[in-house]
């Protein structure tokens, strides 16, 4: 029903496929707030409260910060995920890689190119699986059916969610049979379930939304609009102090506000970008750590007249933002 739920079947899938409890995230990641995803959150805020509860057998690696640490960020986060598969997590060997190929919840993070293929190598070949989280990035969302296809990364378990019910709770977790099998025969009583998975009605909404994105051409629009706010909103800001990077992939574009005359983290400039923002009717998310990344995802639908209004009035928001 919920991405949560869709990631906690991947943790299982991986462990009875690979028997090594062990899993890997990523600094920065969000994969929900259920307790196996919540270990695997980076999220100490989400964490804290409950951390006599949390699976401990989880080990984090830096997710590449290309703004801060340039090229040499994919190199030490690789060389961390190199280091954890041999060591494991808390005397856990490791069963699972989880990661989202474009970080969300963290601010629109994009790894740079090569990072995901190498991530895949080293997890095969230390015998775990890798699982893609896609809830937010999947469905068109960057440009592309999934985000892993802009570098042609197959990874063995995928997690899909939030578009996919068409505005109705529907998630899951797909995989191929080989690593599907590892689940056990029904001896009469399922090992996994829950009461409202496979809905009629969200499996219904979820099948006409796959329809009218393939009869709609809504992943290409998703690539050629974000394509044009990206530019747009580079160009608009590119002499504003405050504000360190403009990225994004398709229609899943973030602007990381800094410090002036540095790079460190204008802490809640965000969210009091989206507090004047909602009040000029636009809908904007307050992402990253320290509430410093103006998220936008907004709907593949998006007219445009609709992105060519947004443009001027986000920036004039984030150009007058005060220190």
């Amino acid at each position: 029903s919920s991405g949560s739920e869709a990631v906690e079947a991947a943790l299982k899938t991986a462990l009875l496929a690979t028997g090594k409890p062990g899993i890997l995230a990523f600094e920065g990641a969000y994969h929900g707030l259920t307790l196996g995803a919540l270990a695997a959150t980076g999220r100490e805020d989400f964490k804290a409260p409950f951390r006599e509860r949390l699976y401990p057998g989880v080990r984090f690696a830096p997710f590449p910060d290309l703004l801060r640490n340039g090229g040499a960020a994919g190199i030490r986060s690789l060389e961390e995920v190199a280091r954890s598969l041999k060591e494991g997590a808390e005397g856990h060997e490791i069963g699972a890689v989880i990661i989202e190929p474009i970080q969300g919840r963290a601010g629109v993070r994009i790894p740079p190119p090569g990072f995901l293929e190498e991530l895949a190598r080293l997890t095969r070949d230390a015998g775990a699986l890798l699982i893609f989280d896609e809830i937010f990035t999947g469905l068109g969302r960057t440009g592309a059916l999934f985000a892993y296809q802009h570098e042609g990364i197959l990874p063995d378990l995928l997690c899909v969610g939030k578009g996919l019910g068409g505005g109705l709770p529907l998630s899951a977790c797909l995989g191929p049979p080989d690593v599907m099998t590892a689940w056990p025969p029904s001896a009469g009583e399922a090992i996994h379930t829950s009461t409202f998975l496979g809905h009629p009605l969200a499996c219904a909404s979820g099948l006409a939304m796959l329809a009218l994105l393939e009869s709609d051409g809504l992943v290409e629009r998703s690539r050629t609009l974000g394509e044009k706010l990206l530019f747009e909103l580079r160009e608009g800001l590119q002499d504003v102090a405050h504000v360190g990077e403009v990225r994004g992939s398709g229609l899943l574009l973030g602007v990381e506000l800094v410090e002036p005359g540095g790079l460190d983290p204008l802490e809640r400039g965000a969210v009091r970008v989206a507090e004047e923002g909602l009040r000029r009717g636009i809908l904007l998310l307050p992402a990253g750590a320290k509430g410093h990344v103006v998220e936008l995802s907004p709907p593949l639908v998006l007219t445009e007249d609709q992105a060519s209004w947004v443009v001027p009035e986000l920036v004039g928001v984030i150009r007058n933002l005060s220190g």
